[in-house]
């Protein structure tokens, strides 16, 4: 099998994205450009790749550090496209192709470098060129009288002509190892911009006689490249909308794809139906009918067949049963695990929690590191005092108890089966079962007693 290299430029500063974060280190659909572009060519199964750095490096070769396969050359002082690709040719050289990717062109797919790939391995110079409405300040692909390619030419050194050419350089080529090695030491920088330009290779392909092959993305948006925050904005709309359409057609209902951000992976049965303004992070898993409200934020969790996620909670690293009703405005935290048919209500949080099947905590409550059984009624403003400042401890509930309202539980502490706790009490040790724990109060009573009457400023 022919083997394959491939060399990201990720050298340059992107001094319009206005921010100390060097540019590819800015995200789409949280990842960073960089990383999208590594993950898709790793996904070619290439012998060699090569992240080309400058601006900023430390920081870039930290954000990817969890990539042990990719060799790092070092591009300084940054001198043009050119120059980028031969400097990573000491780590890349040997195998018998090389791809060019770009690490602030993040969404290219794997099968569009595939196509790219497949025509290099055969002894030609594949290079992928787009036609578009408006191609100001692109590169333009000049052909000639029988529609070959024979010259790719910078704008700032276009003639009027080239410049009403609509067809562009996208950047993304393929080409025999061999022939780049050859190439790119006799490159010269006799232009605008005083630059070693890669795309100077080509003339010297057609100067050898050898063939050039053209090849066209799928998509326009598989090589928009970001230059700044606006336009890292737009593409992050068009690649969400690409993942909503995707979701559609497997059968979820998004009320409305333009507000609706996946960050990571959504696996859905039938029937899932996703409101407004929701946001998924991570891996997350809706079962059969599952519903979500209005601006939830889903993180790392699963939720079972029939479960409702009612409008502004948050599921963070959590597994929720079936038949489950969530929120609104509940904090589900890692750790936690709800049975079939909880309820979790409004101001609610749960933390490190197991919750038994058909136990409810409807309003204003905390429940943290605590073990409930079945069939458990948590009442308003109950909270567990897990935490003694330096340790935390934690609560056991049994089945069937009835906790009443405004009730601290100092842990560690367990409260056994069909025990019921009074409103107002605070519990802070171990409590048999059925049996009623309550702390006595007096109330007092004062007749004809007036409220204070506010006092007028002069």
């Amino acid at each position: 099998m022919p083997t394959l290299s491939i060399v990201i430029l990720a050298a340059g500063h992107g001094k319009r994205m206005k921010s100390a974060l060097p540019k590819v280190l800015h995200t789409i659909a949280g990842k960073t450009m960089l990383q999208r572009v590594v993950e898709t060519a790793l996904a070619l199964s290439p012998t060699r790749i090569a992240v080309v750095y400058g601006h900023a490096g430390d920081q870039v070769r930290s954000a990817l550090s969890a990539f042990t396969q990719i060799a790092w050359a070092e591009q300084a002082p940054q001198l043009g496209t050119g120059h980028a690709v031969l400097q990573a040719m000491s780590v890349t050289g040997g195998t018998d192709t090389t791809l060019v990717l770009y690490g602030d062109v993040p969404l290219i797919t794997k099968a569009t470098l595939q196509q790219l790939v497949h025509c290099a391995h055969t002894d030609r110079l594949a290079w992928l060129t787009h036609t578009v409405a408006n191609p100001t300040g692109l590169g333009r692909v000049v052909r000639n009288a029988a529609n070959e390619i024979c010259e790719i030419v910078e704008e700032k050194d276009a003639s009027d002509d080239e410049r009403h050419l609509r067809e562009i350089n996208t950047g993304f080529l393929a080409c025999p190892t061999a022939w780049l090695a050859r190439w790119l030491p006799a490159l010269g920088n006799s232009n605008a911009q005083g630059e070693y330009y890669l795309t100077d290779i080509l003339k010297l392909a057609v100067a050898e006689g050898l063939r050039v092959e053209t090849l066209a993305p799928a998509h326009d948006w598989e090589v928009t490249g970001v230059n700044s925050k606006d336009q890292l904005a737009a593409l992050e709309r068009i690649f969400q909308l690409e993942q909503a359409k995707v979701l559609m057609e497997g059968g979820v209902t998004l009320r409305d794809p333009s507000r609706f951000d996946l960050r990571g992976s959504l696996i859905c049965e039938a029937d899932v139906t996703i409101d407004v303004n929701v946001v998924v992070e991570g891996t997350v898993r809706l079962g059969h009918g599952v519903t979500v409200g209005a601006n939830c934020i889903l993180r790392d969790c699963r939720v079972g067949a029939g479960s409702e996620i009612h409008p502004f909670t948050l599921l963070d690293s959590a597994d929720i049963g079936a038949n489950a009703r969530i929120g609104p405005y509940a904090r589900i935290r890692p750790g936690t695990t709800l049975a079939d048919d909880v309820h979790i209500g409004n101001f609610v949080e749960i933390k490190a929690s197991d919750i038994g099947a058909g136990s409810k905590a409807n309003h204003l409550s905390y429940i943290g590191d605590s073990t409930i059984g079945r069939g458990v009624n948590v009442g308003a403003g109950t909270i567990t005092c897990n935490y003694d400042g330096a340790n935390k401890h934690r609560t056991v509930i049994g089945d069937n108890v009835h906790i009443g309202s405004d009730v601290q539980l100092i842990a560690p502490i367990t409260i056994n089966a069909g025990a019921t706790i009074g409103a107002g009490t605070t519990v802070w040790k171990d409590v048999p079962g059925d049996s009623l724990i309550l702390n006595p109060k007096t109330q007092q009573l004062t007749k004809s007693w007036k409220r204070p009457v506010k006092t007028t400023k002069g």
